[in-house]
């Protein structure tokens, strides 16, 4: 049987749609999971009043791990309470902790009586004012927190235990963004730690508007995952599909934002990206601003952002700190990009088996020459120079950064140079390949440049076949295909199909921030108006 889950459309309504895979009753990985579930079980029993026997079941439990620090104390009238400490060696602030339990519990509570306050109470609120204090009383709760860098207190006789948050792991610091690089604007990106980017997103949104939610996904991992939107901004729809989303993922571990965004998007077969990964924090902040929803995944820089539709993928958030006409012509010139590295080999592959009637006749006898001595026909000829240009940029990124540059560009150009000297290609198409190239570096977003990539093999395919005829046929599919896609319910070649007028003010062109008096309606209505027109001065 099969998960279903709401997807709303672009008016609102709702419909059922396929998630997770097919699961059959009493199949053995259900039977496997039924056990694993009743191996953890004992994670879910509660804390025993006996401070030895609650100790021993931790360290049983973690099997006697050597990073794991548990300490024995004793306190009150002539030390007749014990106590016992619990943390992870490089995870947690130990110094803090033991200071505040050594200089305030035995000096204060050594002086007045035992049975004035409860002991528990006592620690929770008279000793530890070194941060957020609470209480647990199940075995569950106290491994999470001893897991993400807390101190875990526990007394003899109560079967609560206080969770102390002191997280003092190592983290890097922050840096400017190594894959979405500015001449102008934020230098800041994200970073491996949860807090540490949900601080940098409120520096630059200091409305309490701005919510927070937290959920723990991954069995084993147990993954810290938060939500943020703005109350009163987000589509409230589109926000509930994001929870019910991340609920229905049932899984042992989450070591990347792109587990969550594999198993959360709308088209799980498409080349299409339906959403949108990035590590600056204006880019994200801006989304907020617009109604989207950002999903954060403590251990990783990129931060989702959803929904995201087709032409946003063409913007970049320098886009907004320039001028209205620049930025016009960058984004024209990010489209005809896009069209070059989609369609240049496979048009030459076309024109010249099929459509040699098309070239001047200049151009024609000159391509004629070049290619004389090249044994192979241009699909061949082609297919080898974009795979070799391939598996040289994936070594360029493999290899250190020291030689990584150097080893691309001499390789490109020493290849290039002797296959062409050596008669195996033509000129032309050592041309055709390297604009190819540079035009796939225009597109700002990775894992849509990504796709690009692999949709240029099949036109060029259907080019070698068909010929033009190929091509138009692969276009027509590619744009149905296209307009057939959603992202969290939204048209994903909206404003383009459906065509709405008043949103084509931030597409292709864009509108000086003067002029871009409203948000964009079709991913939330509710408060449209960001900016107040002026007011005029003439009486």
């Amino acid at each position: 049987m099969y998960k279903l889950f709401p997807i709303m459309d672009e008016k609102g309504t709702g419909s059922m749609e396929l998630f997770g895979r097919k699961t059959r009753k009493n199949s053995k990985h259900t039977k496997y999971a039924n056990k694993i579930l009743n191996q953890n079980s004992s994670h879910k029993e509660l804390i025993s009043t006996s401070l030895e026997q609650n100790l021993q079941e931790i360290m049983n439990t973690y099997g006697h791990s050597t990073d794991l620090v548990v300490r024995r104390l004793e306190f009150g009238k002539d030390g007749t309470i014990p106590i016992g400490l619990i943390y992870i060696d490089g995870l947690t602030d130990s110094k803090d902790i033991l200071e505040a339990l050594m200089q305030d519990l035995f000096q204060v509570y050594s002086l007045e009586a035992t049975n004035q306050q409860d002991p528990l109470s006592f620690i929770k609120d008279r000793v530890l004012s070194i941060g957020q204090v609470k209480e647990a009383n199940a075995f569950e709760t106290l491994y999470k927190a001893i897991a993400s860098g807390d101190t875990v207190i526990l007394l003899d006789g109560n079967s609560n235990g206080l969770i102390s948050s002191n997280k003092n792991w190592k983290e890097r610091s922050i840096t400017e963004p190594a894959t979405q690089t500015v001449i102008r604007g934020p230098r800041e990106g994200f970073t491996e730690t949860m807090r540490t980017n949900t601080s940098l997103l409120r520096r630059k949104i200091k409305d309490p508007n701005l919510h927070l939610e937290n959920k723990t996904i991954g069995r084993v991992t147990q993954t810290d995952v938060s939500i943020m939107y703005i109350k009163g901004i987000v589509n409230e729809k589109v926000l509930q599909e994001v929870r019910d989303r991340l609920d229905q993922i049932k899984i042992d571990g989450i070591l990347e934002s792109g587990y969550i965004e594999e198993l959360i998007q709308d088209a799980k077969f498409s080349p299409f990206p339906t959403i949108y990964n990035t590590e600056r924090p204006d880019t994200v902040a801006a989304g907020l601003l617009e109604g989207r929803v950002a999903i954060l995944v403590d251990g990783t820089p990129f931060v989702l952002l959803v929904p995201h539709l087709f032409s946003q993928f063409f913007h970049s958030s320098e886009d907004y700190y320039q001028r209205a006409d620049f930025v016009t012509l960058i984004r024209i010139i990010r489209y005809i990009g896009l069209f070059i590295a989609l369609l240049a080999p496979s048009l030459y592959i076309a024109i010249t088996t099929f459509h040699q009637e098309l070239l001047p006749t200049a151009l024609l006898i000159g391509l004629a020459a070049q290619r004389e001595g090249v044994p192979f026909p241009a699909f061949v000829e082609a297919l080898a120079m974009e795979v070799t240009f391939e598996i040289l940029r994936e070594a360029g990124v493999r290899m250190p950064k020291a030689i990584g540059q150097s080893i691309s560009i001499v390789g490109t150009l020493v290849i290039g140079q002797a296959a062409v000297e050596a008669g195996l290609v033509s000129a032309a198409m050592v041309i055709i390949v390297s604009i190819t190239a540079i035009s796939n570096f225009i597109i700002p977003a990775f894992n849509l440049a990504i796709s690009v990539r692999m949709l240029r093999f099949g036109f060029m395919g259907l080019a070698a076949s068909f010929g033009l005829y190929g091509i138009f046929i692969g276009l027509v599919a590619l744009v149905l295909h296209l307009c057939s896609l959603r992202s969290f319910g939204m048209p994903y070649m909206a404003p383009f199909a459906p065509f709405i007028l008043q949103e084509q003010k931030d597409t292709i062109f864009r509108l000086p921030q003067w002029a871009l008096l409203t948000r964009p309606q079709i991913i939330s209505k509710n408060n449209v108006v960001r900016e107040q027109p002026p007011k005029s001065t003439q009486g």
